[in-house]
Order: C-alpha cells, then structure tokens, then sequence
C-alpha cells in the first residue's frame, strides 16, 4: 500500500514532498490512479457490464462510501464516450474560434474535465438545479444545451443561449435548470444555497449543485453559505472541481490545507477520482440520497485536471510542464478510459468508434460554421433589461402578489 500522492505527484511540479502529500492522503494500490477501469459482464443480467472504479473515494463523516465499482450498459457507454467527445470538440474548435478572433473577452475552456459533468449528469435529471463558474461550456452542453447555441453565445449572436449578451462566462439554460455559469470567483456556493433553500421551500423532491473551484476554496461568502446551508439541512451538493491550479497558482501555495472535500467540520464530503466517470456517477448518487433524505448539504472533490491554461490568455505552460500535461493525457485522459472499456467488451470496433469520432467532429465544426452566420443583437435586444426609465422589474410582496417597478 502506498499513498496516492506518490502516483499523482506530477500534478504539482517542483514541490517539497511534504507538500505534495498534504493534497493527496487517499491509500490505493500502486498505479491505481492511472489503471484502466477492468470491466465484466454481469452474469444473469441481460446487458449489463461492471465497470471497476479503481481509486479509492476518501470520506469525512461518512461510515461508508461510493461502491468501488459501478454497473452499465452498452447504450449507456456509449451515450457517455459520445457527450464527452462532444464537449472535447467543441473546446477545440473554440480555442480555434477565440485564436481567429471570433470569440472576444474571456474564454476558459474545460477539456480534460469532461467527466466531472458528464458523471455527474448520469446522476442527475433536469429537475436537479446546476449553477457554476466561469469554467462552463462542458456544464452547459452536459445540461442538454447545444453546440450551436453555444458557439453563437460565445459569439455574441442573438441566437445564443443568453441572447449573445453573456458570453463564455454566463452560459444559461432555465428550461434545463443551469442558472449559469458566474464571473465572480465564489459566487455559486451563495448562490446555490438561495436555490436549495427555494427547493425544500417548494418542497421539490430535488438537490441543488453548486460548483466551484480550487481557487475558490478560501473564499469568506462560501463558508457563510454553507452555514446557513448547514443549519436549514438544504439540499445542496458543493462541487470542488479541484484543478490543482487557481490560475497559475498551484493548490498548496495558496492553501494551509489542500483538500476541500474534509475542511467543515458539520458537514460530511467525499473525495473521487475526477478523471472516472464512473466513480463520478457513484459519489453523486450517494450525494442526492444523502441530500433527499434530509440530511442537509454534502461536499464532492472531484480530483480532476484542465489540458489548457486557465484561460486563452495564459498558455498554461509556465507554471507546469507539457510533459507533464501530456502524462495526464495518457495516463488519466476520461475519454480515453472509456474507449478502453468500450473496446474491451466488444461493444464496437475501432473504427466505428473512429467514425463516431468524425460525426462528431463534423457536427460540432458545422455548428460553430452556423453561429459565424447568425445575427447580432439588435440595439433594441441589445439594450433590454438595463434600467432606463421604466425598470420592468416584476417583484413579489410577502402576499405573492405581482408588483411592478417603475423608475421615476
């Protein structure tokens, strides 16, 4: 038995031993961490594969965890290889757009993290509430948002998913229940406390999961949210998508204690392996029966990593190494561990897994091909919702009733 800080020690470049292993204390056998999932077929069950989930979880108040294994289905495998492989395109070609200038402002892109939102929506349903940070074109196409509305919201044009007035950092989908991705760093802990106390409020049979970084992680308004949070027993499941880096900074530079799944003490977490979106898929069921069951909030640490900077601005090179990227691409790449499985059980052969691949493409290539052509917004579009004499703001009395405000 060794520690897993031994195996993941490449995450954290030209760091002290004891450092490293501050932000890595699970026990694993050796390699775990970069083993490919073995898998079975489930005997007496008609189509159902078992998938290993070879990291171990790391619990706080919890008597017991995640199963170390996860059950599945070819349709299932290869609904979760394509929607990762979806997001994974469209990172590409949005670097591309952002590169050719199409894309203005702020730009972060999230592959290499694909199965944190993908395992968490095999958890999840669309009654479920999402809300996140700036990092959320994965989040947004996990949520069922498509590529097209995507790239014309990047864009700018009117026909995206916030009208072309949010832009990569405020992606939106209401009829799915992702209230967005947010621009200030530690928005989405108060946030999405305010909408787990408006579910048991309405008494919806369903959780709340705000999402946040590392870089978050020492952020006053979280803890004050996860107080009240705490103390009502709201529904809510805190997401730490641990990076490693908050920009350029790595974890144990800015942080006394380098895990976030175990810092409050009333209120118990789990730490998974972020590149398994099996073991995703796992600690989230355990989080929404924890959180319906009355029980109050949770905390998932997803131990993932981004292959790009924090942004396009940052080459994401100065602060590790591309050596050290590109052993995370081949050792723990989400994607590719899946394929693996896939291939493993006979469910299709390389090259239909290739021609998927080239559907894909084409189809996520045609879409942003499509959002060039759209249409700004109009002044009028352009304009709407900003105060300018009459506010339109529609605000509710204690009584329920509707009251418009009007601006003098």
């Amino acid at each position: 038995m060794i520690k897993l800080a031994l195996q993941r020690g490449s995450l954290l470049p030209r760091v002290a031993p004891a450092a490293v292993t501050r932000g890595y204390s699970a026990e694993c056998e050796p390699d775990a961490a970069h083993k490919i999932p073995d898998s079975t077929k489930k005997s007496g069950s008609e189509g159902e594969i078992v998938v290993e989930i070879p990291v171990k979880y790391d619990l706080h108040m919890l008597e017991q965890g995640p199963p170390q294994e996860a059950t599945t289905t070819k349709e299932e495998l290869m609904k979760i290889y394509k929607d990762m492989s979806v997001i994974r395109r469209a990172e590409i070609a949005a670097d591309m757009l952002f590169k050719s200038q199409m894309i203005r402002g702020f730009c972060h892109l999230y592959d290499g993290q694909e199965a944190v939102c993908i395992g968490m929506e095999r958890a999840l349903n669309f009654d479920d509430s999402v809300i996140t940070a700036y990092r959320d074109h994965g989040i947004y196409l996990g949520r069922g948002g498509t590529p097209l509305k995507l790239f014309s919201e990047l864009m700018g044009k009117r026909t995206g998913c916030a009208l072309g007035k949010g832009g990569s950092m405020h992606l939106y989908q209401r009829d799915h229940n992702f209230w967005g991705g947010w621009g200030i760093v530690g928005t989405s802990p108060p946030l999405g406390a305010g909408l787990a106390f408006a579910h048991k409020y309405l008494k919806k049979p369903n959780v709340v999961v705000a999402i946040y970084g590392d870089g978050a992680g020492n952020q006053g308004q979280l803890y004050e949210a996860v107080n009240l949070a705490g103390l009502w027993d709201l529904p809510l499941i805190l997401l730490i998508e641990n990076n490693h880096f908050g920009m350029g900074t790595a974890e144990w530079r800015a942080s006394k204690k380098t895990t976030y799944y175990d810092r409050i003490s009333y209120i118990p977490g789990i730490k998974a392996d972020g590149m398994d979106v099996f073991a995703i898929r796992e600690a989230f069921k355990l989080c929404k029966e924890h959180c319906l069951a009355g029980k109050g909030p949770i905390a998932l640490e997803a131990d993932t990593y981004r292959y790009h900077g924090h942004s396009m601005s940052d080459p994401g090179s100065t602060y590790r190494t591309r050596q050290e990227i590109q052993g995370i691409r081949q050792e723990r790449d989400p994607i590719e561990r899946v394929r693996k499985v896939i291939l493993k059980e006979e469910l299709a052969t390389k090259e239909e897994l290739k021609d998927i691949d080239r559907q894909i493409r084409a189809e996520v290539d045609d879409a942003a091909a499509k959002a060039r052509e759209e249409e700004f917004p109009s002044e009028d579009e352009l304009f709407s919702n900003i105060y300018k004499a009459d506010s339109g703001l529609i605000a509710y009395g204690c009584d329920r009733k509707q009251t418009k405000v009007q601006m003098p």
